[in-house]
């Protein structure tokens, strides 16, 4: 039995503010060192499965660069598989943009189906959690199924916001609404679909006659299968499994991993995520820093007098002496200089945090107001940045018109090229 697993990862992501500005959603760095994507992709190889398209669309340059070759998830192979991005073409006849999940698998079909695997398994590259598919698989092929689709539990008031299905005692699905206002169930849709080919073939190609249809797995092409009779199956899922598609969802989720058990061990050799990792030097901890209950990656300096608590710092950041940082997410390079305060914000790559600048605040309601701060920009020195408050990428000193205050409800951006967010 040959399986082909194909990773949707083409997702723009706006929910996700400034961090999506310049790159992709699945291309978010993640818990320190990694992507978002990568824990899909460690999911596949860790399953056993060597075979990987991954579909790329919107802003794919640092996804494409971080991929590579495949060689970290020892992906790169040419006789047994392999990882290879498809970005949308120009070809002749009708050809277009993604138009929707469904639409994003029906133009690269031919790539999927090459070779002919028995099964497609259908992924989102911008979720966090672990799980064997190969597991999955077996109950697919021990309920003879046509379709299996993986299903979580939500909270009942939080239904609405996925995918929900109702089955039987035997698992198989009787019904699939997407995002309904009165969820006849708690159990959710994943988006981790397990199709035999020839069933995903000819639901794609009678979706795409249809002129009214979105062409989305979700909306269209899993309801449509349900109601027709198909052998639909529900795969449950125990573990934990989140969409960091928000702002408040990618800050918790960090705060997920520094609790004591963290719902995903990253320490667990048995299931490694595995990452392209930059060459730096090891941390260095200075005389007089004190960390507490944080993930440190390879190259950050934490300087005599400074303090980090419940925060993860991705590769290179500094912490100057007197600077405090609080429940927060550090990017790559970030600088927080002397005297600075940064409590419940996202700092993205090569920001610099000026002296005795504050940003964001203890006090403030969970994740619900966390100030973000882009690429590349600066926060003047003493300025206060309030609870959500967002700061654009490239921005710099004579950008703001209050160099000492960004108000909650503010939205920065660079006077020299403006974007939308």
């Amino acid at each position: 039995m040959k399986t082909r697993a194909v990773i949707l990862a083409g997702g723009e992501g706006s929910r996700l503010g400034v961090l999506t500005a310049k790159r992709t959603k699945p291309a978010v760095p993640f818990a320190g060192k990694y992507r978002i994507l990568d824990f899909t992709l460690s999911n596949c190889v860790n399953s056993g499965i060597f075979d990987v398209l991954v579909l790329a669309q919107y802003r794919p340059q640092s996804l494409i660069e971080h991929i590579g070759s495949g060689v970290p998830w020892d992906l790169d192979r040419n006789f047994t598989g392999g990882v290879s991005v498809h970005t949308p073409y120009k070809a002749r006849g009708s050809s277009n943009w993604y138009l929707g999940t469904a639409d994003a698998v029906q133009q690269n079909f031919l790539f999927i189906k090459r070779n002919f695997p028995d099964h497609v398994l259908i992924l989102s590259g911008d979720h966090i959690y672990k799980m064997d598919y190969g597991k999955m698989l077996q109950f697919h092929l021990d309920h003879q199924a046509d379709l299996t689709i993986a299903t979580i539990t939500v909270k009942l008031e939080e239904a609405s916001r996925f995918g929900i299905l109702a089955f039987d005692d035997q698992n198989r699905v009787v019904s699939f609404v997407e995002k309904p206002a009165q969820p006849p169930s708690n159990q959710a849709n994943m988006g981790v679909y397990l199709f035999n080919t020839s069933v995903l073939d000819r639901a794609l190609w009678e979706d795409r006659l249809i002129s009214d249809s979105s062409h989305d797995f979700g909306k269209d092409i899993l309801p449509r299968l349900v109601g027709e009779g198909k052998k639909v199956y529900a795969y449950p899922f125990d573990g934990y499994w989140v969409d960091v598609g928000t702002v408040e969802s990618y800050w918790q989720a960090h705060m997920d991993l520094l609790v004591t058990p963290p719902p995903v061990d990253l320490n667990d050799r048995s299931w490694v995520i595995h990452t392209r990792t930059e060459e730096r030097p090891p941390v260095w901890i200075e005389s007089g820093a004190a960390i507490v209950d944080s993930l440190i990656t390879d190259g950050c300096v934490i300087s005599g007098g400074a303090r980090v608590e419940r925060s993860v710092l991705s590769p290179g950041v500094q912490v100057a002496p007197g600077a405090v940082v609080r429940e927060s997410v550090l990017l790559t390079d970030s600088i927080i200089e002397e005297g600075a305060l940064v409590e419940r914000a996202i700092i993205d790559k090569k920001v610099r945090i000026r002296r005795e600048a504050h940003v964001g605040s203890m006090e403030a309601q969970q994740a619900l107001m966390v100030p973000m701060i882009g690429k590349h920009s600066i926060v003047c020195e003493g300025m206060v940045v309030e609870p959500g408050a967002v700061i654009g990428t490239d921005v710099i000193e004579p950008d703001y018109p209050d160099p000492k205050l960004v108000r909650s409800s503010d939205f920065i951006q660079t006077k020299r090229l403006p974007y939308e967010v």
